[in-house]
C-alpha cells in the first residue's frame, strides 16, 4: 500500500483525514459522505451528510423523515477540507454513487456497491478514472457470471403466469429497497395484480417521485388479500416468510415462493433456502463486471472490500499485475439469504 493513505480504515469506517470526513461510516460521525441508502452503508445519527439527491430521499423514507443533508449533483465537485469530492452513478440502486476524492495529485474512488448492466430503475453506472480504486467484491468469484436481465425477467414472468393459471399466488422474496423496485420495473402487470409488503411502500414512493416507471401496486394486507390470492404476485422481504401475514394470501393452489438474489446462482442455496424457485438477479457486479471496472478505471492500486476479498486481491496481483490490498469492513455486501442483515438490516 502507498503511504500516506488518503483513506484509512478506522473503527468508525473509512476516514479521510485530509477532508475530515468518513465514507459510509459504521457508526454516527460528524460528517458522512454516503454512497447509497442501504443500511450497511448509510448510518443514522451522523452530524452532517453529503449524498446524492435520491439517496437522501430514500434515507428519509427508511430512517428519519427529518434527516438533514447536503445534495451533491452528479459530477459536481465539492471542497471538503483539503479535498475535492464528487459523486458518480454506481448503477446499484436509485441514487447509488461512487465517491471520487482528489487531494493534490492523488485521486481515489470508493465504488460503494455497483453493477454495470442497464437497469431502468436507477441511474446507469458511470466508469470513473482514478489512481486508487476501492471496489466492492460481494460476488468476487469466477462462478458468479450473470445472465442477461431480460432473460431473468422473462423467466420470472413466465413462472408467475404459470402459477396464476393453476390458482397459485406468486411471492417474490427480495430486499425492500432496490431489488424490490427493480423487480417491479420488470414484471408484466397484464398477468395479474401486484402487491407489495408495507416495508416497500416508502422506498417505492421515492422511486415514483424520481420519475421511475413502475406498474400500479396494492399494499398487500388483509384488505387486499382477496384481490391478490391465486393470480396475483407479491413482493416482500425474506423475513416475511413463515409469518401469519404471508399465509393470508394463499390461493386455491397455495403459495409459490421465489427468491431473487445473486446467491441463487448456486443451486445448493436454492434448495437450502426451501423456496420453489431461485432467480439469479443481482444488483452487484459479477466477476467479469468487477474486472472490467477495475481495468477501465486505470487505477494502479486496488483495494477490495465487502465480499470475497482474498480471492480477488490475489487474482489482481497474479494475473492483472496490479498492486492490491484488502480493506477491512464490518459487512460483506449483499448477505446470503439465510443470514439477514446487510441490505435488509
Amino acid at each position: 500500500m502507498a503511504s500516506p493513505l488518503l483513506l484509512e480504515p478506522t473503527r468508525d469506517g473509512l476516514w479521510c483525514e485530509a477532508g475530515e470526513f468518513h465514507v459510509d461510516p459504521w457508526r454516527p460521525v460528524a460528517r458522512a459522505v454516503v454512497t447509497h441508502a442501504h443500511a450497511d452503508h448509510a448510518t443514522p445519527g451522523c452530524g452532517r451528510y453529503l449524498a446524492s439527491r435520491n439517496t437522501l430521499e430514500v434515507m428519509r423514507a427508511r430512517f428519519d423523515q427529518n434527516l438533514e443533508g447536503e445534495v451533491l449533483e452528479w459530477g459536481q465537485a465539492r471542497d471538503l477540507g483539503g479535498c475535492s469530492v464528487s459523486l458518480h452513478p454506481a448503477g446499484h440502486v436509485l441514487g447509488s454513487a461512487q465517491v471520487l476524492i482528489r487531494h493534490g495529485n492523488e485521486s481515489w474512488c470508493v465504488t460503494g456497491d455497483y453493477k454495470c448492466e442497464p437497469d431502468p430503475s436507477c441511474e446507469p453506472f458511470e466508469p470513473v478514472q482514478c489512481d486508487t480504486l476501492l471496489t466492492e467484491c460481494t460476488f468476487g468469484l469466477p462462478i458468479y457470471r450473470w445472465d442477461a436481465p431480460e432473460r431473468i425477467f422473462e423467466a420470472m414472468n413466465a413462472w408467475w403466469r404459470s402459477n396464476a393459471a393453476q390458482g397459485r399466488t406468486t411471492v417474490f422474496l427480495a430486499y425492500a429497497f432496490g431489488k424490490a423496485q427493480r423487480i417491479l420495473a420488470g414484471l408484466d402487470p397484464s398477468i395479474g395484480p401486484i402487491g407489495i409488503h408495507g416495508a416497500l411502500t416508502g422506498p417505492t414512493e421515492v422511486y415514483r417521485e424520481a420519475g421511475i416507471a413502475l406498474p400500479d401496486t396494492l399494499r398487500a394486507d388483509r384488505t387486499t388479500a382477496e384481490d391478490l390470492q391465486g393470480g396475483g404476485a407479491i413482493i416482500c422481504p425474506p423475513s416475511a416468510t413463515g409469518t401469519p401475514w404471508i399465509r393470508r394470501f394463499n390461493g386455491p393452489g397455495g403459495l409459490r415462493l421465489g427468491f431473487v438474489s445473486g446467491w441463487m446462482q448456486v443451486r445448493g442455496r436454492r434448495r437450502w433456502q426451501s423456496v420453489d424457485r431461485g432467480f439469479a438477479l443481482s444488483d452487484h457486479a459479477d466477476w467479469d463486471g468487477l474486472l472490467r471496472t477495475i481495468r477501465g478505471s486505470g487505477a494502479r492500486r486496488i483495494g477490495v472490500t465487502h465480499g470475497s476479498t482474498r480471492v480477488l486481491a490475489r487474482h489482481l496481483r497474479e494475473h492483472e499485475g496490479l498492486e492490491s490490498f484488502e480493506v477491512p469492513t464490518r459487512f460483506t455486501g449483499e448477505p446470503p439469504p439465510s443470514t439477514g442483515g446487510g441490505d435488509e438490516a
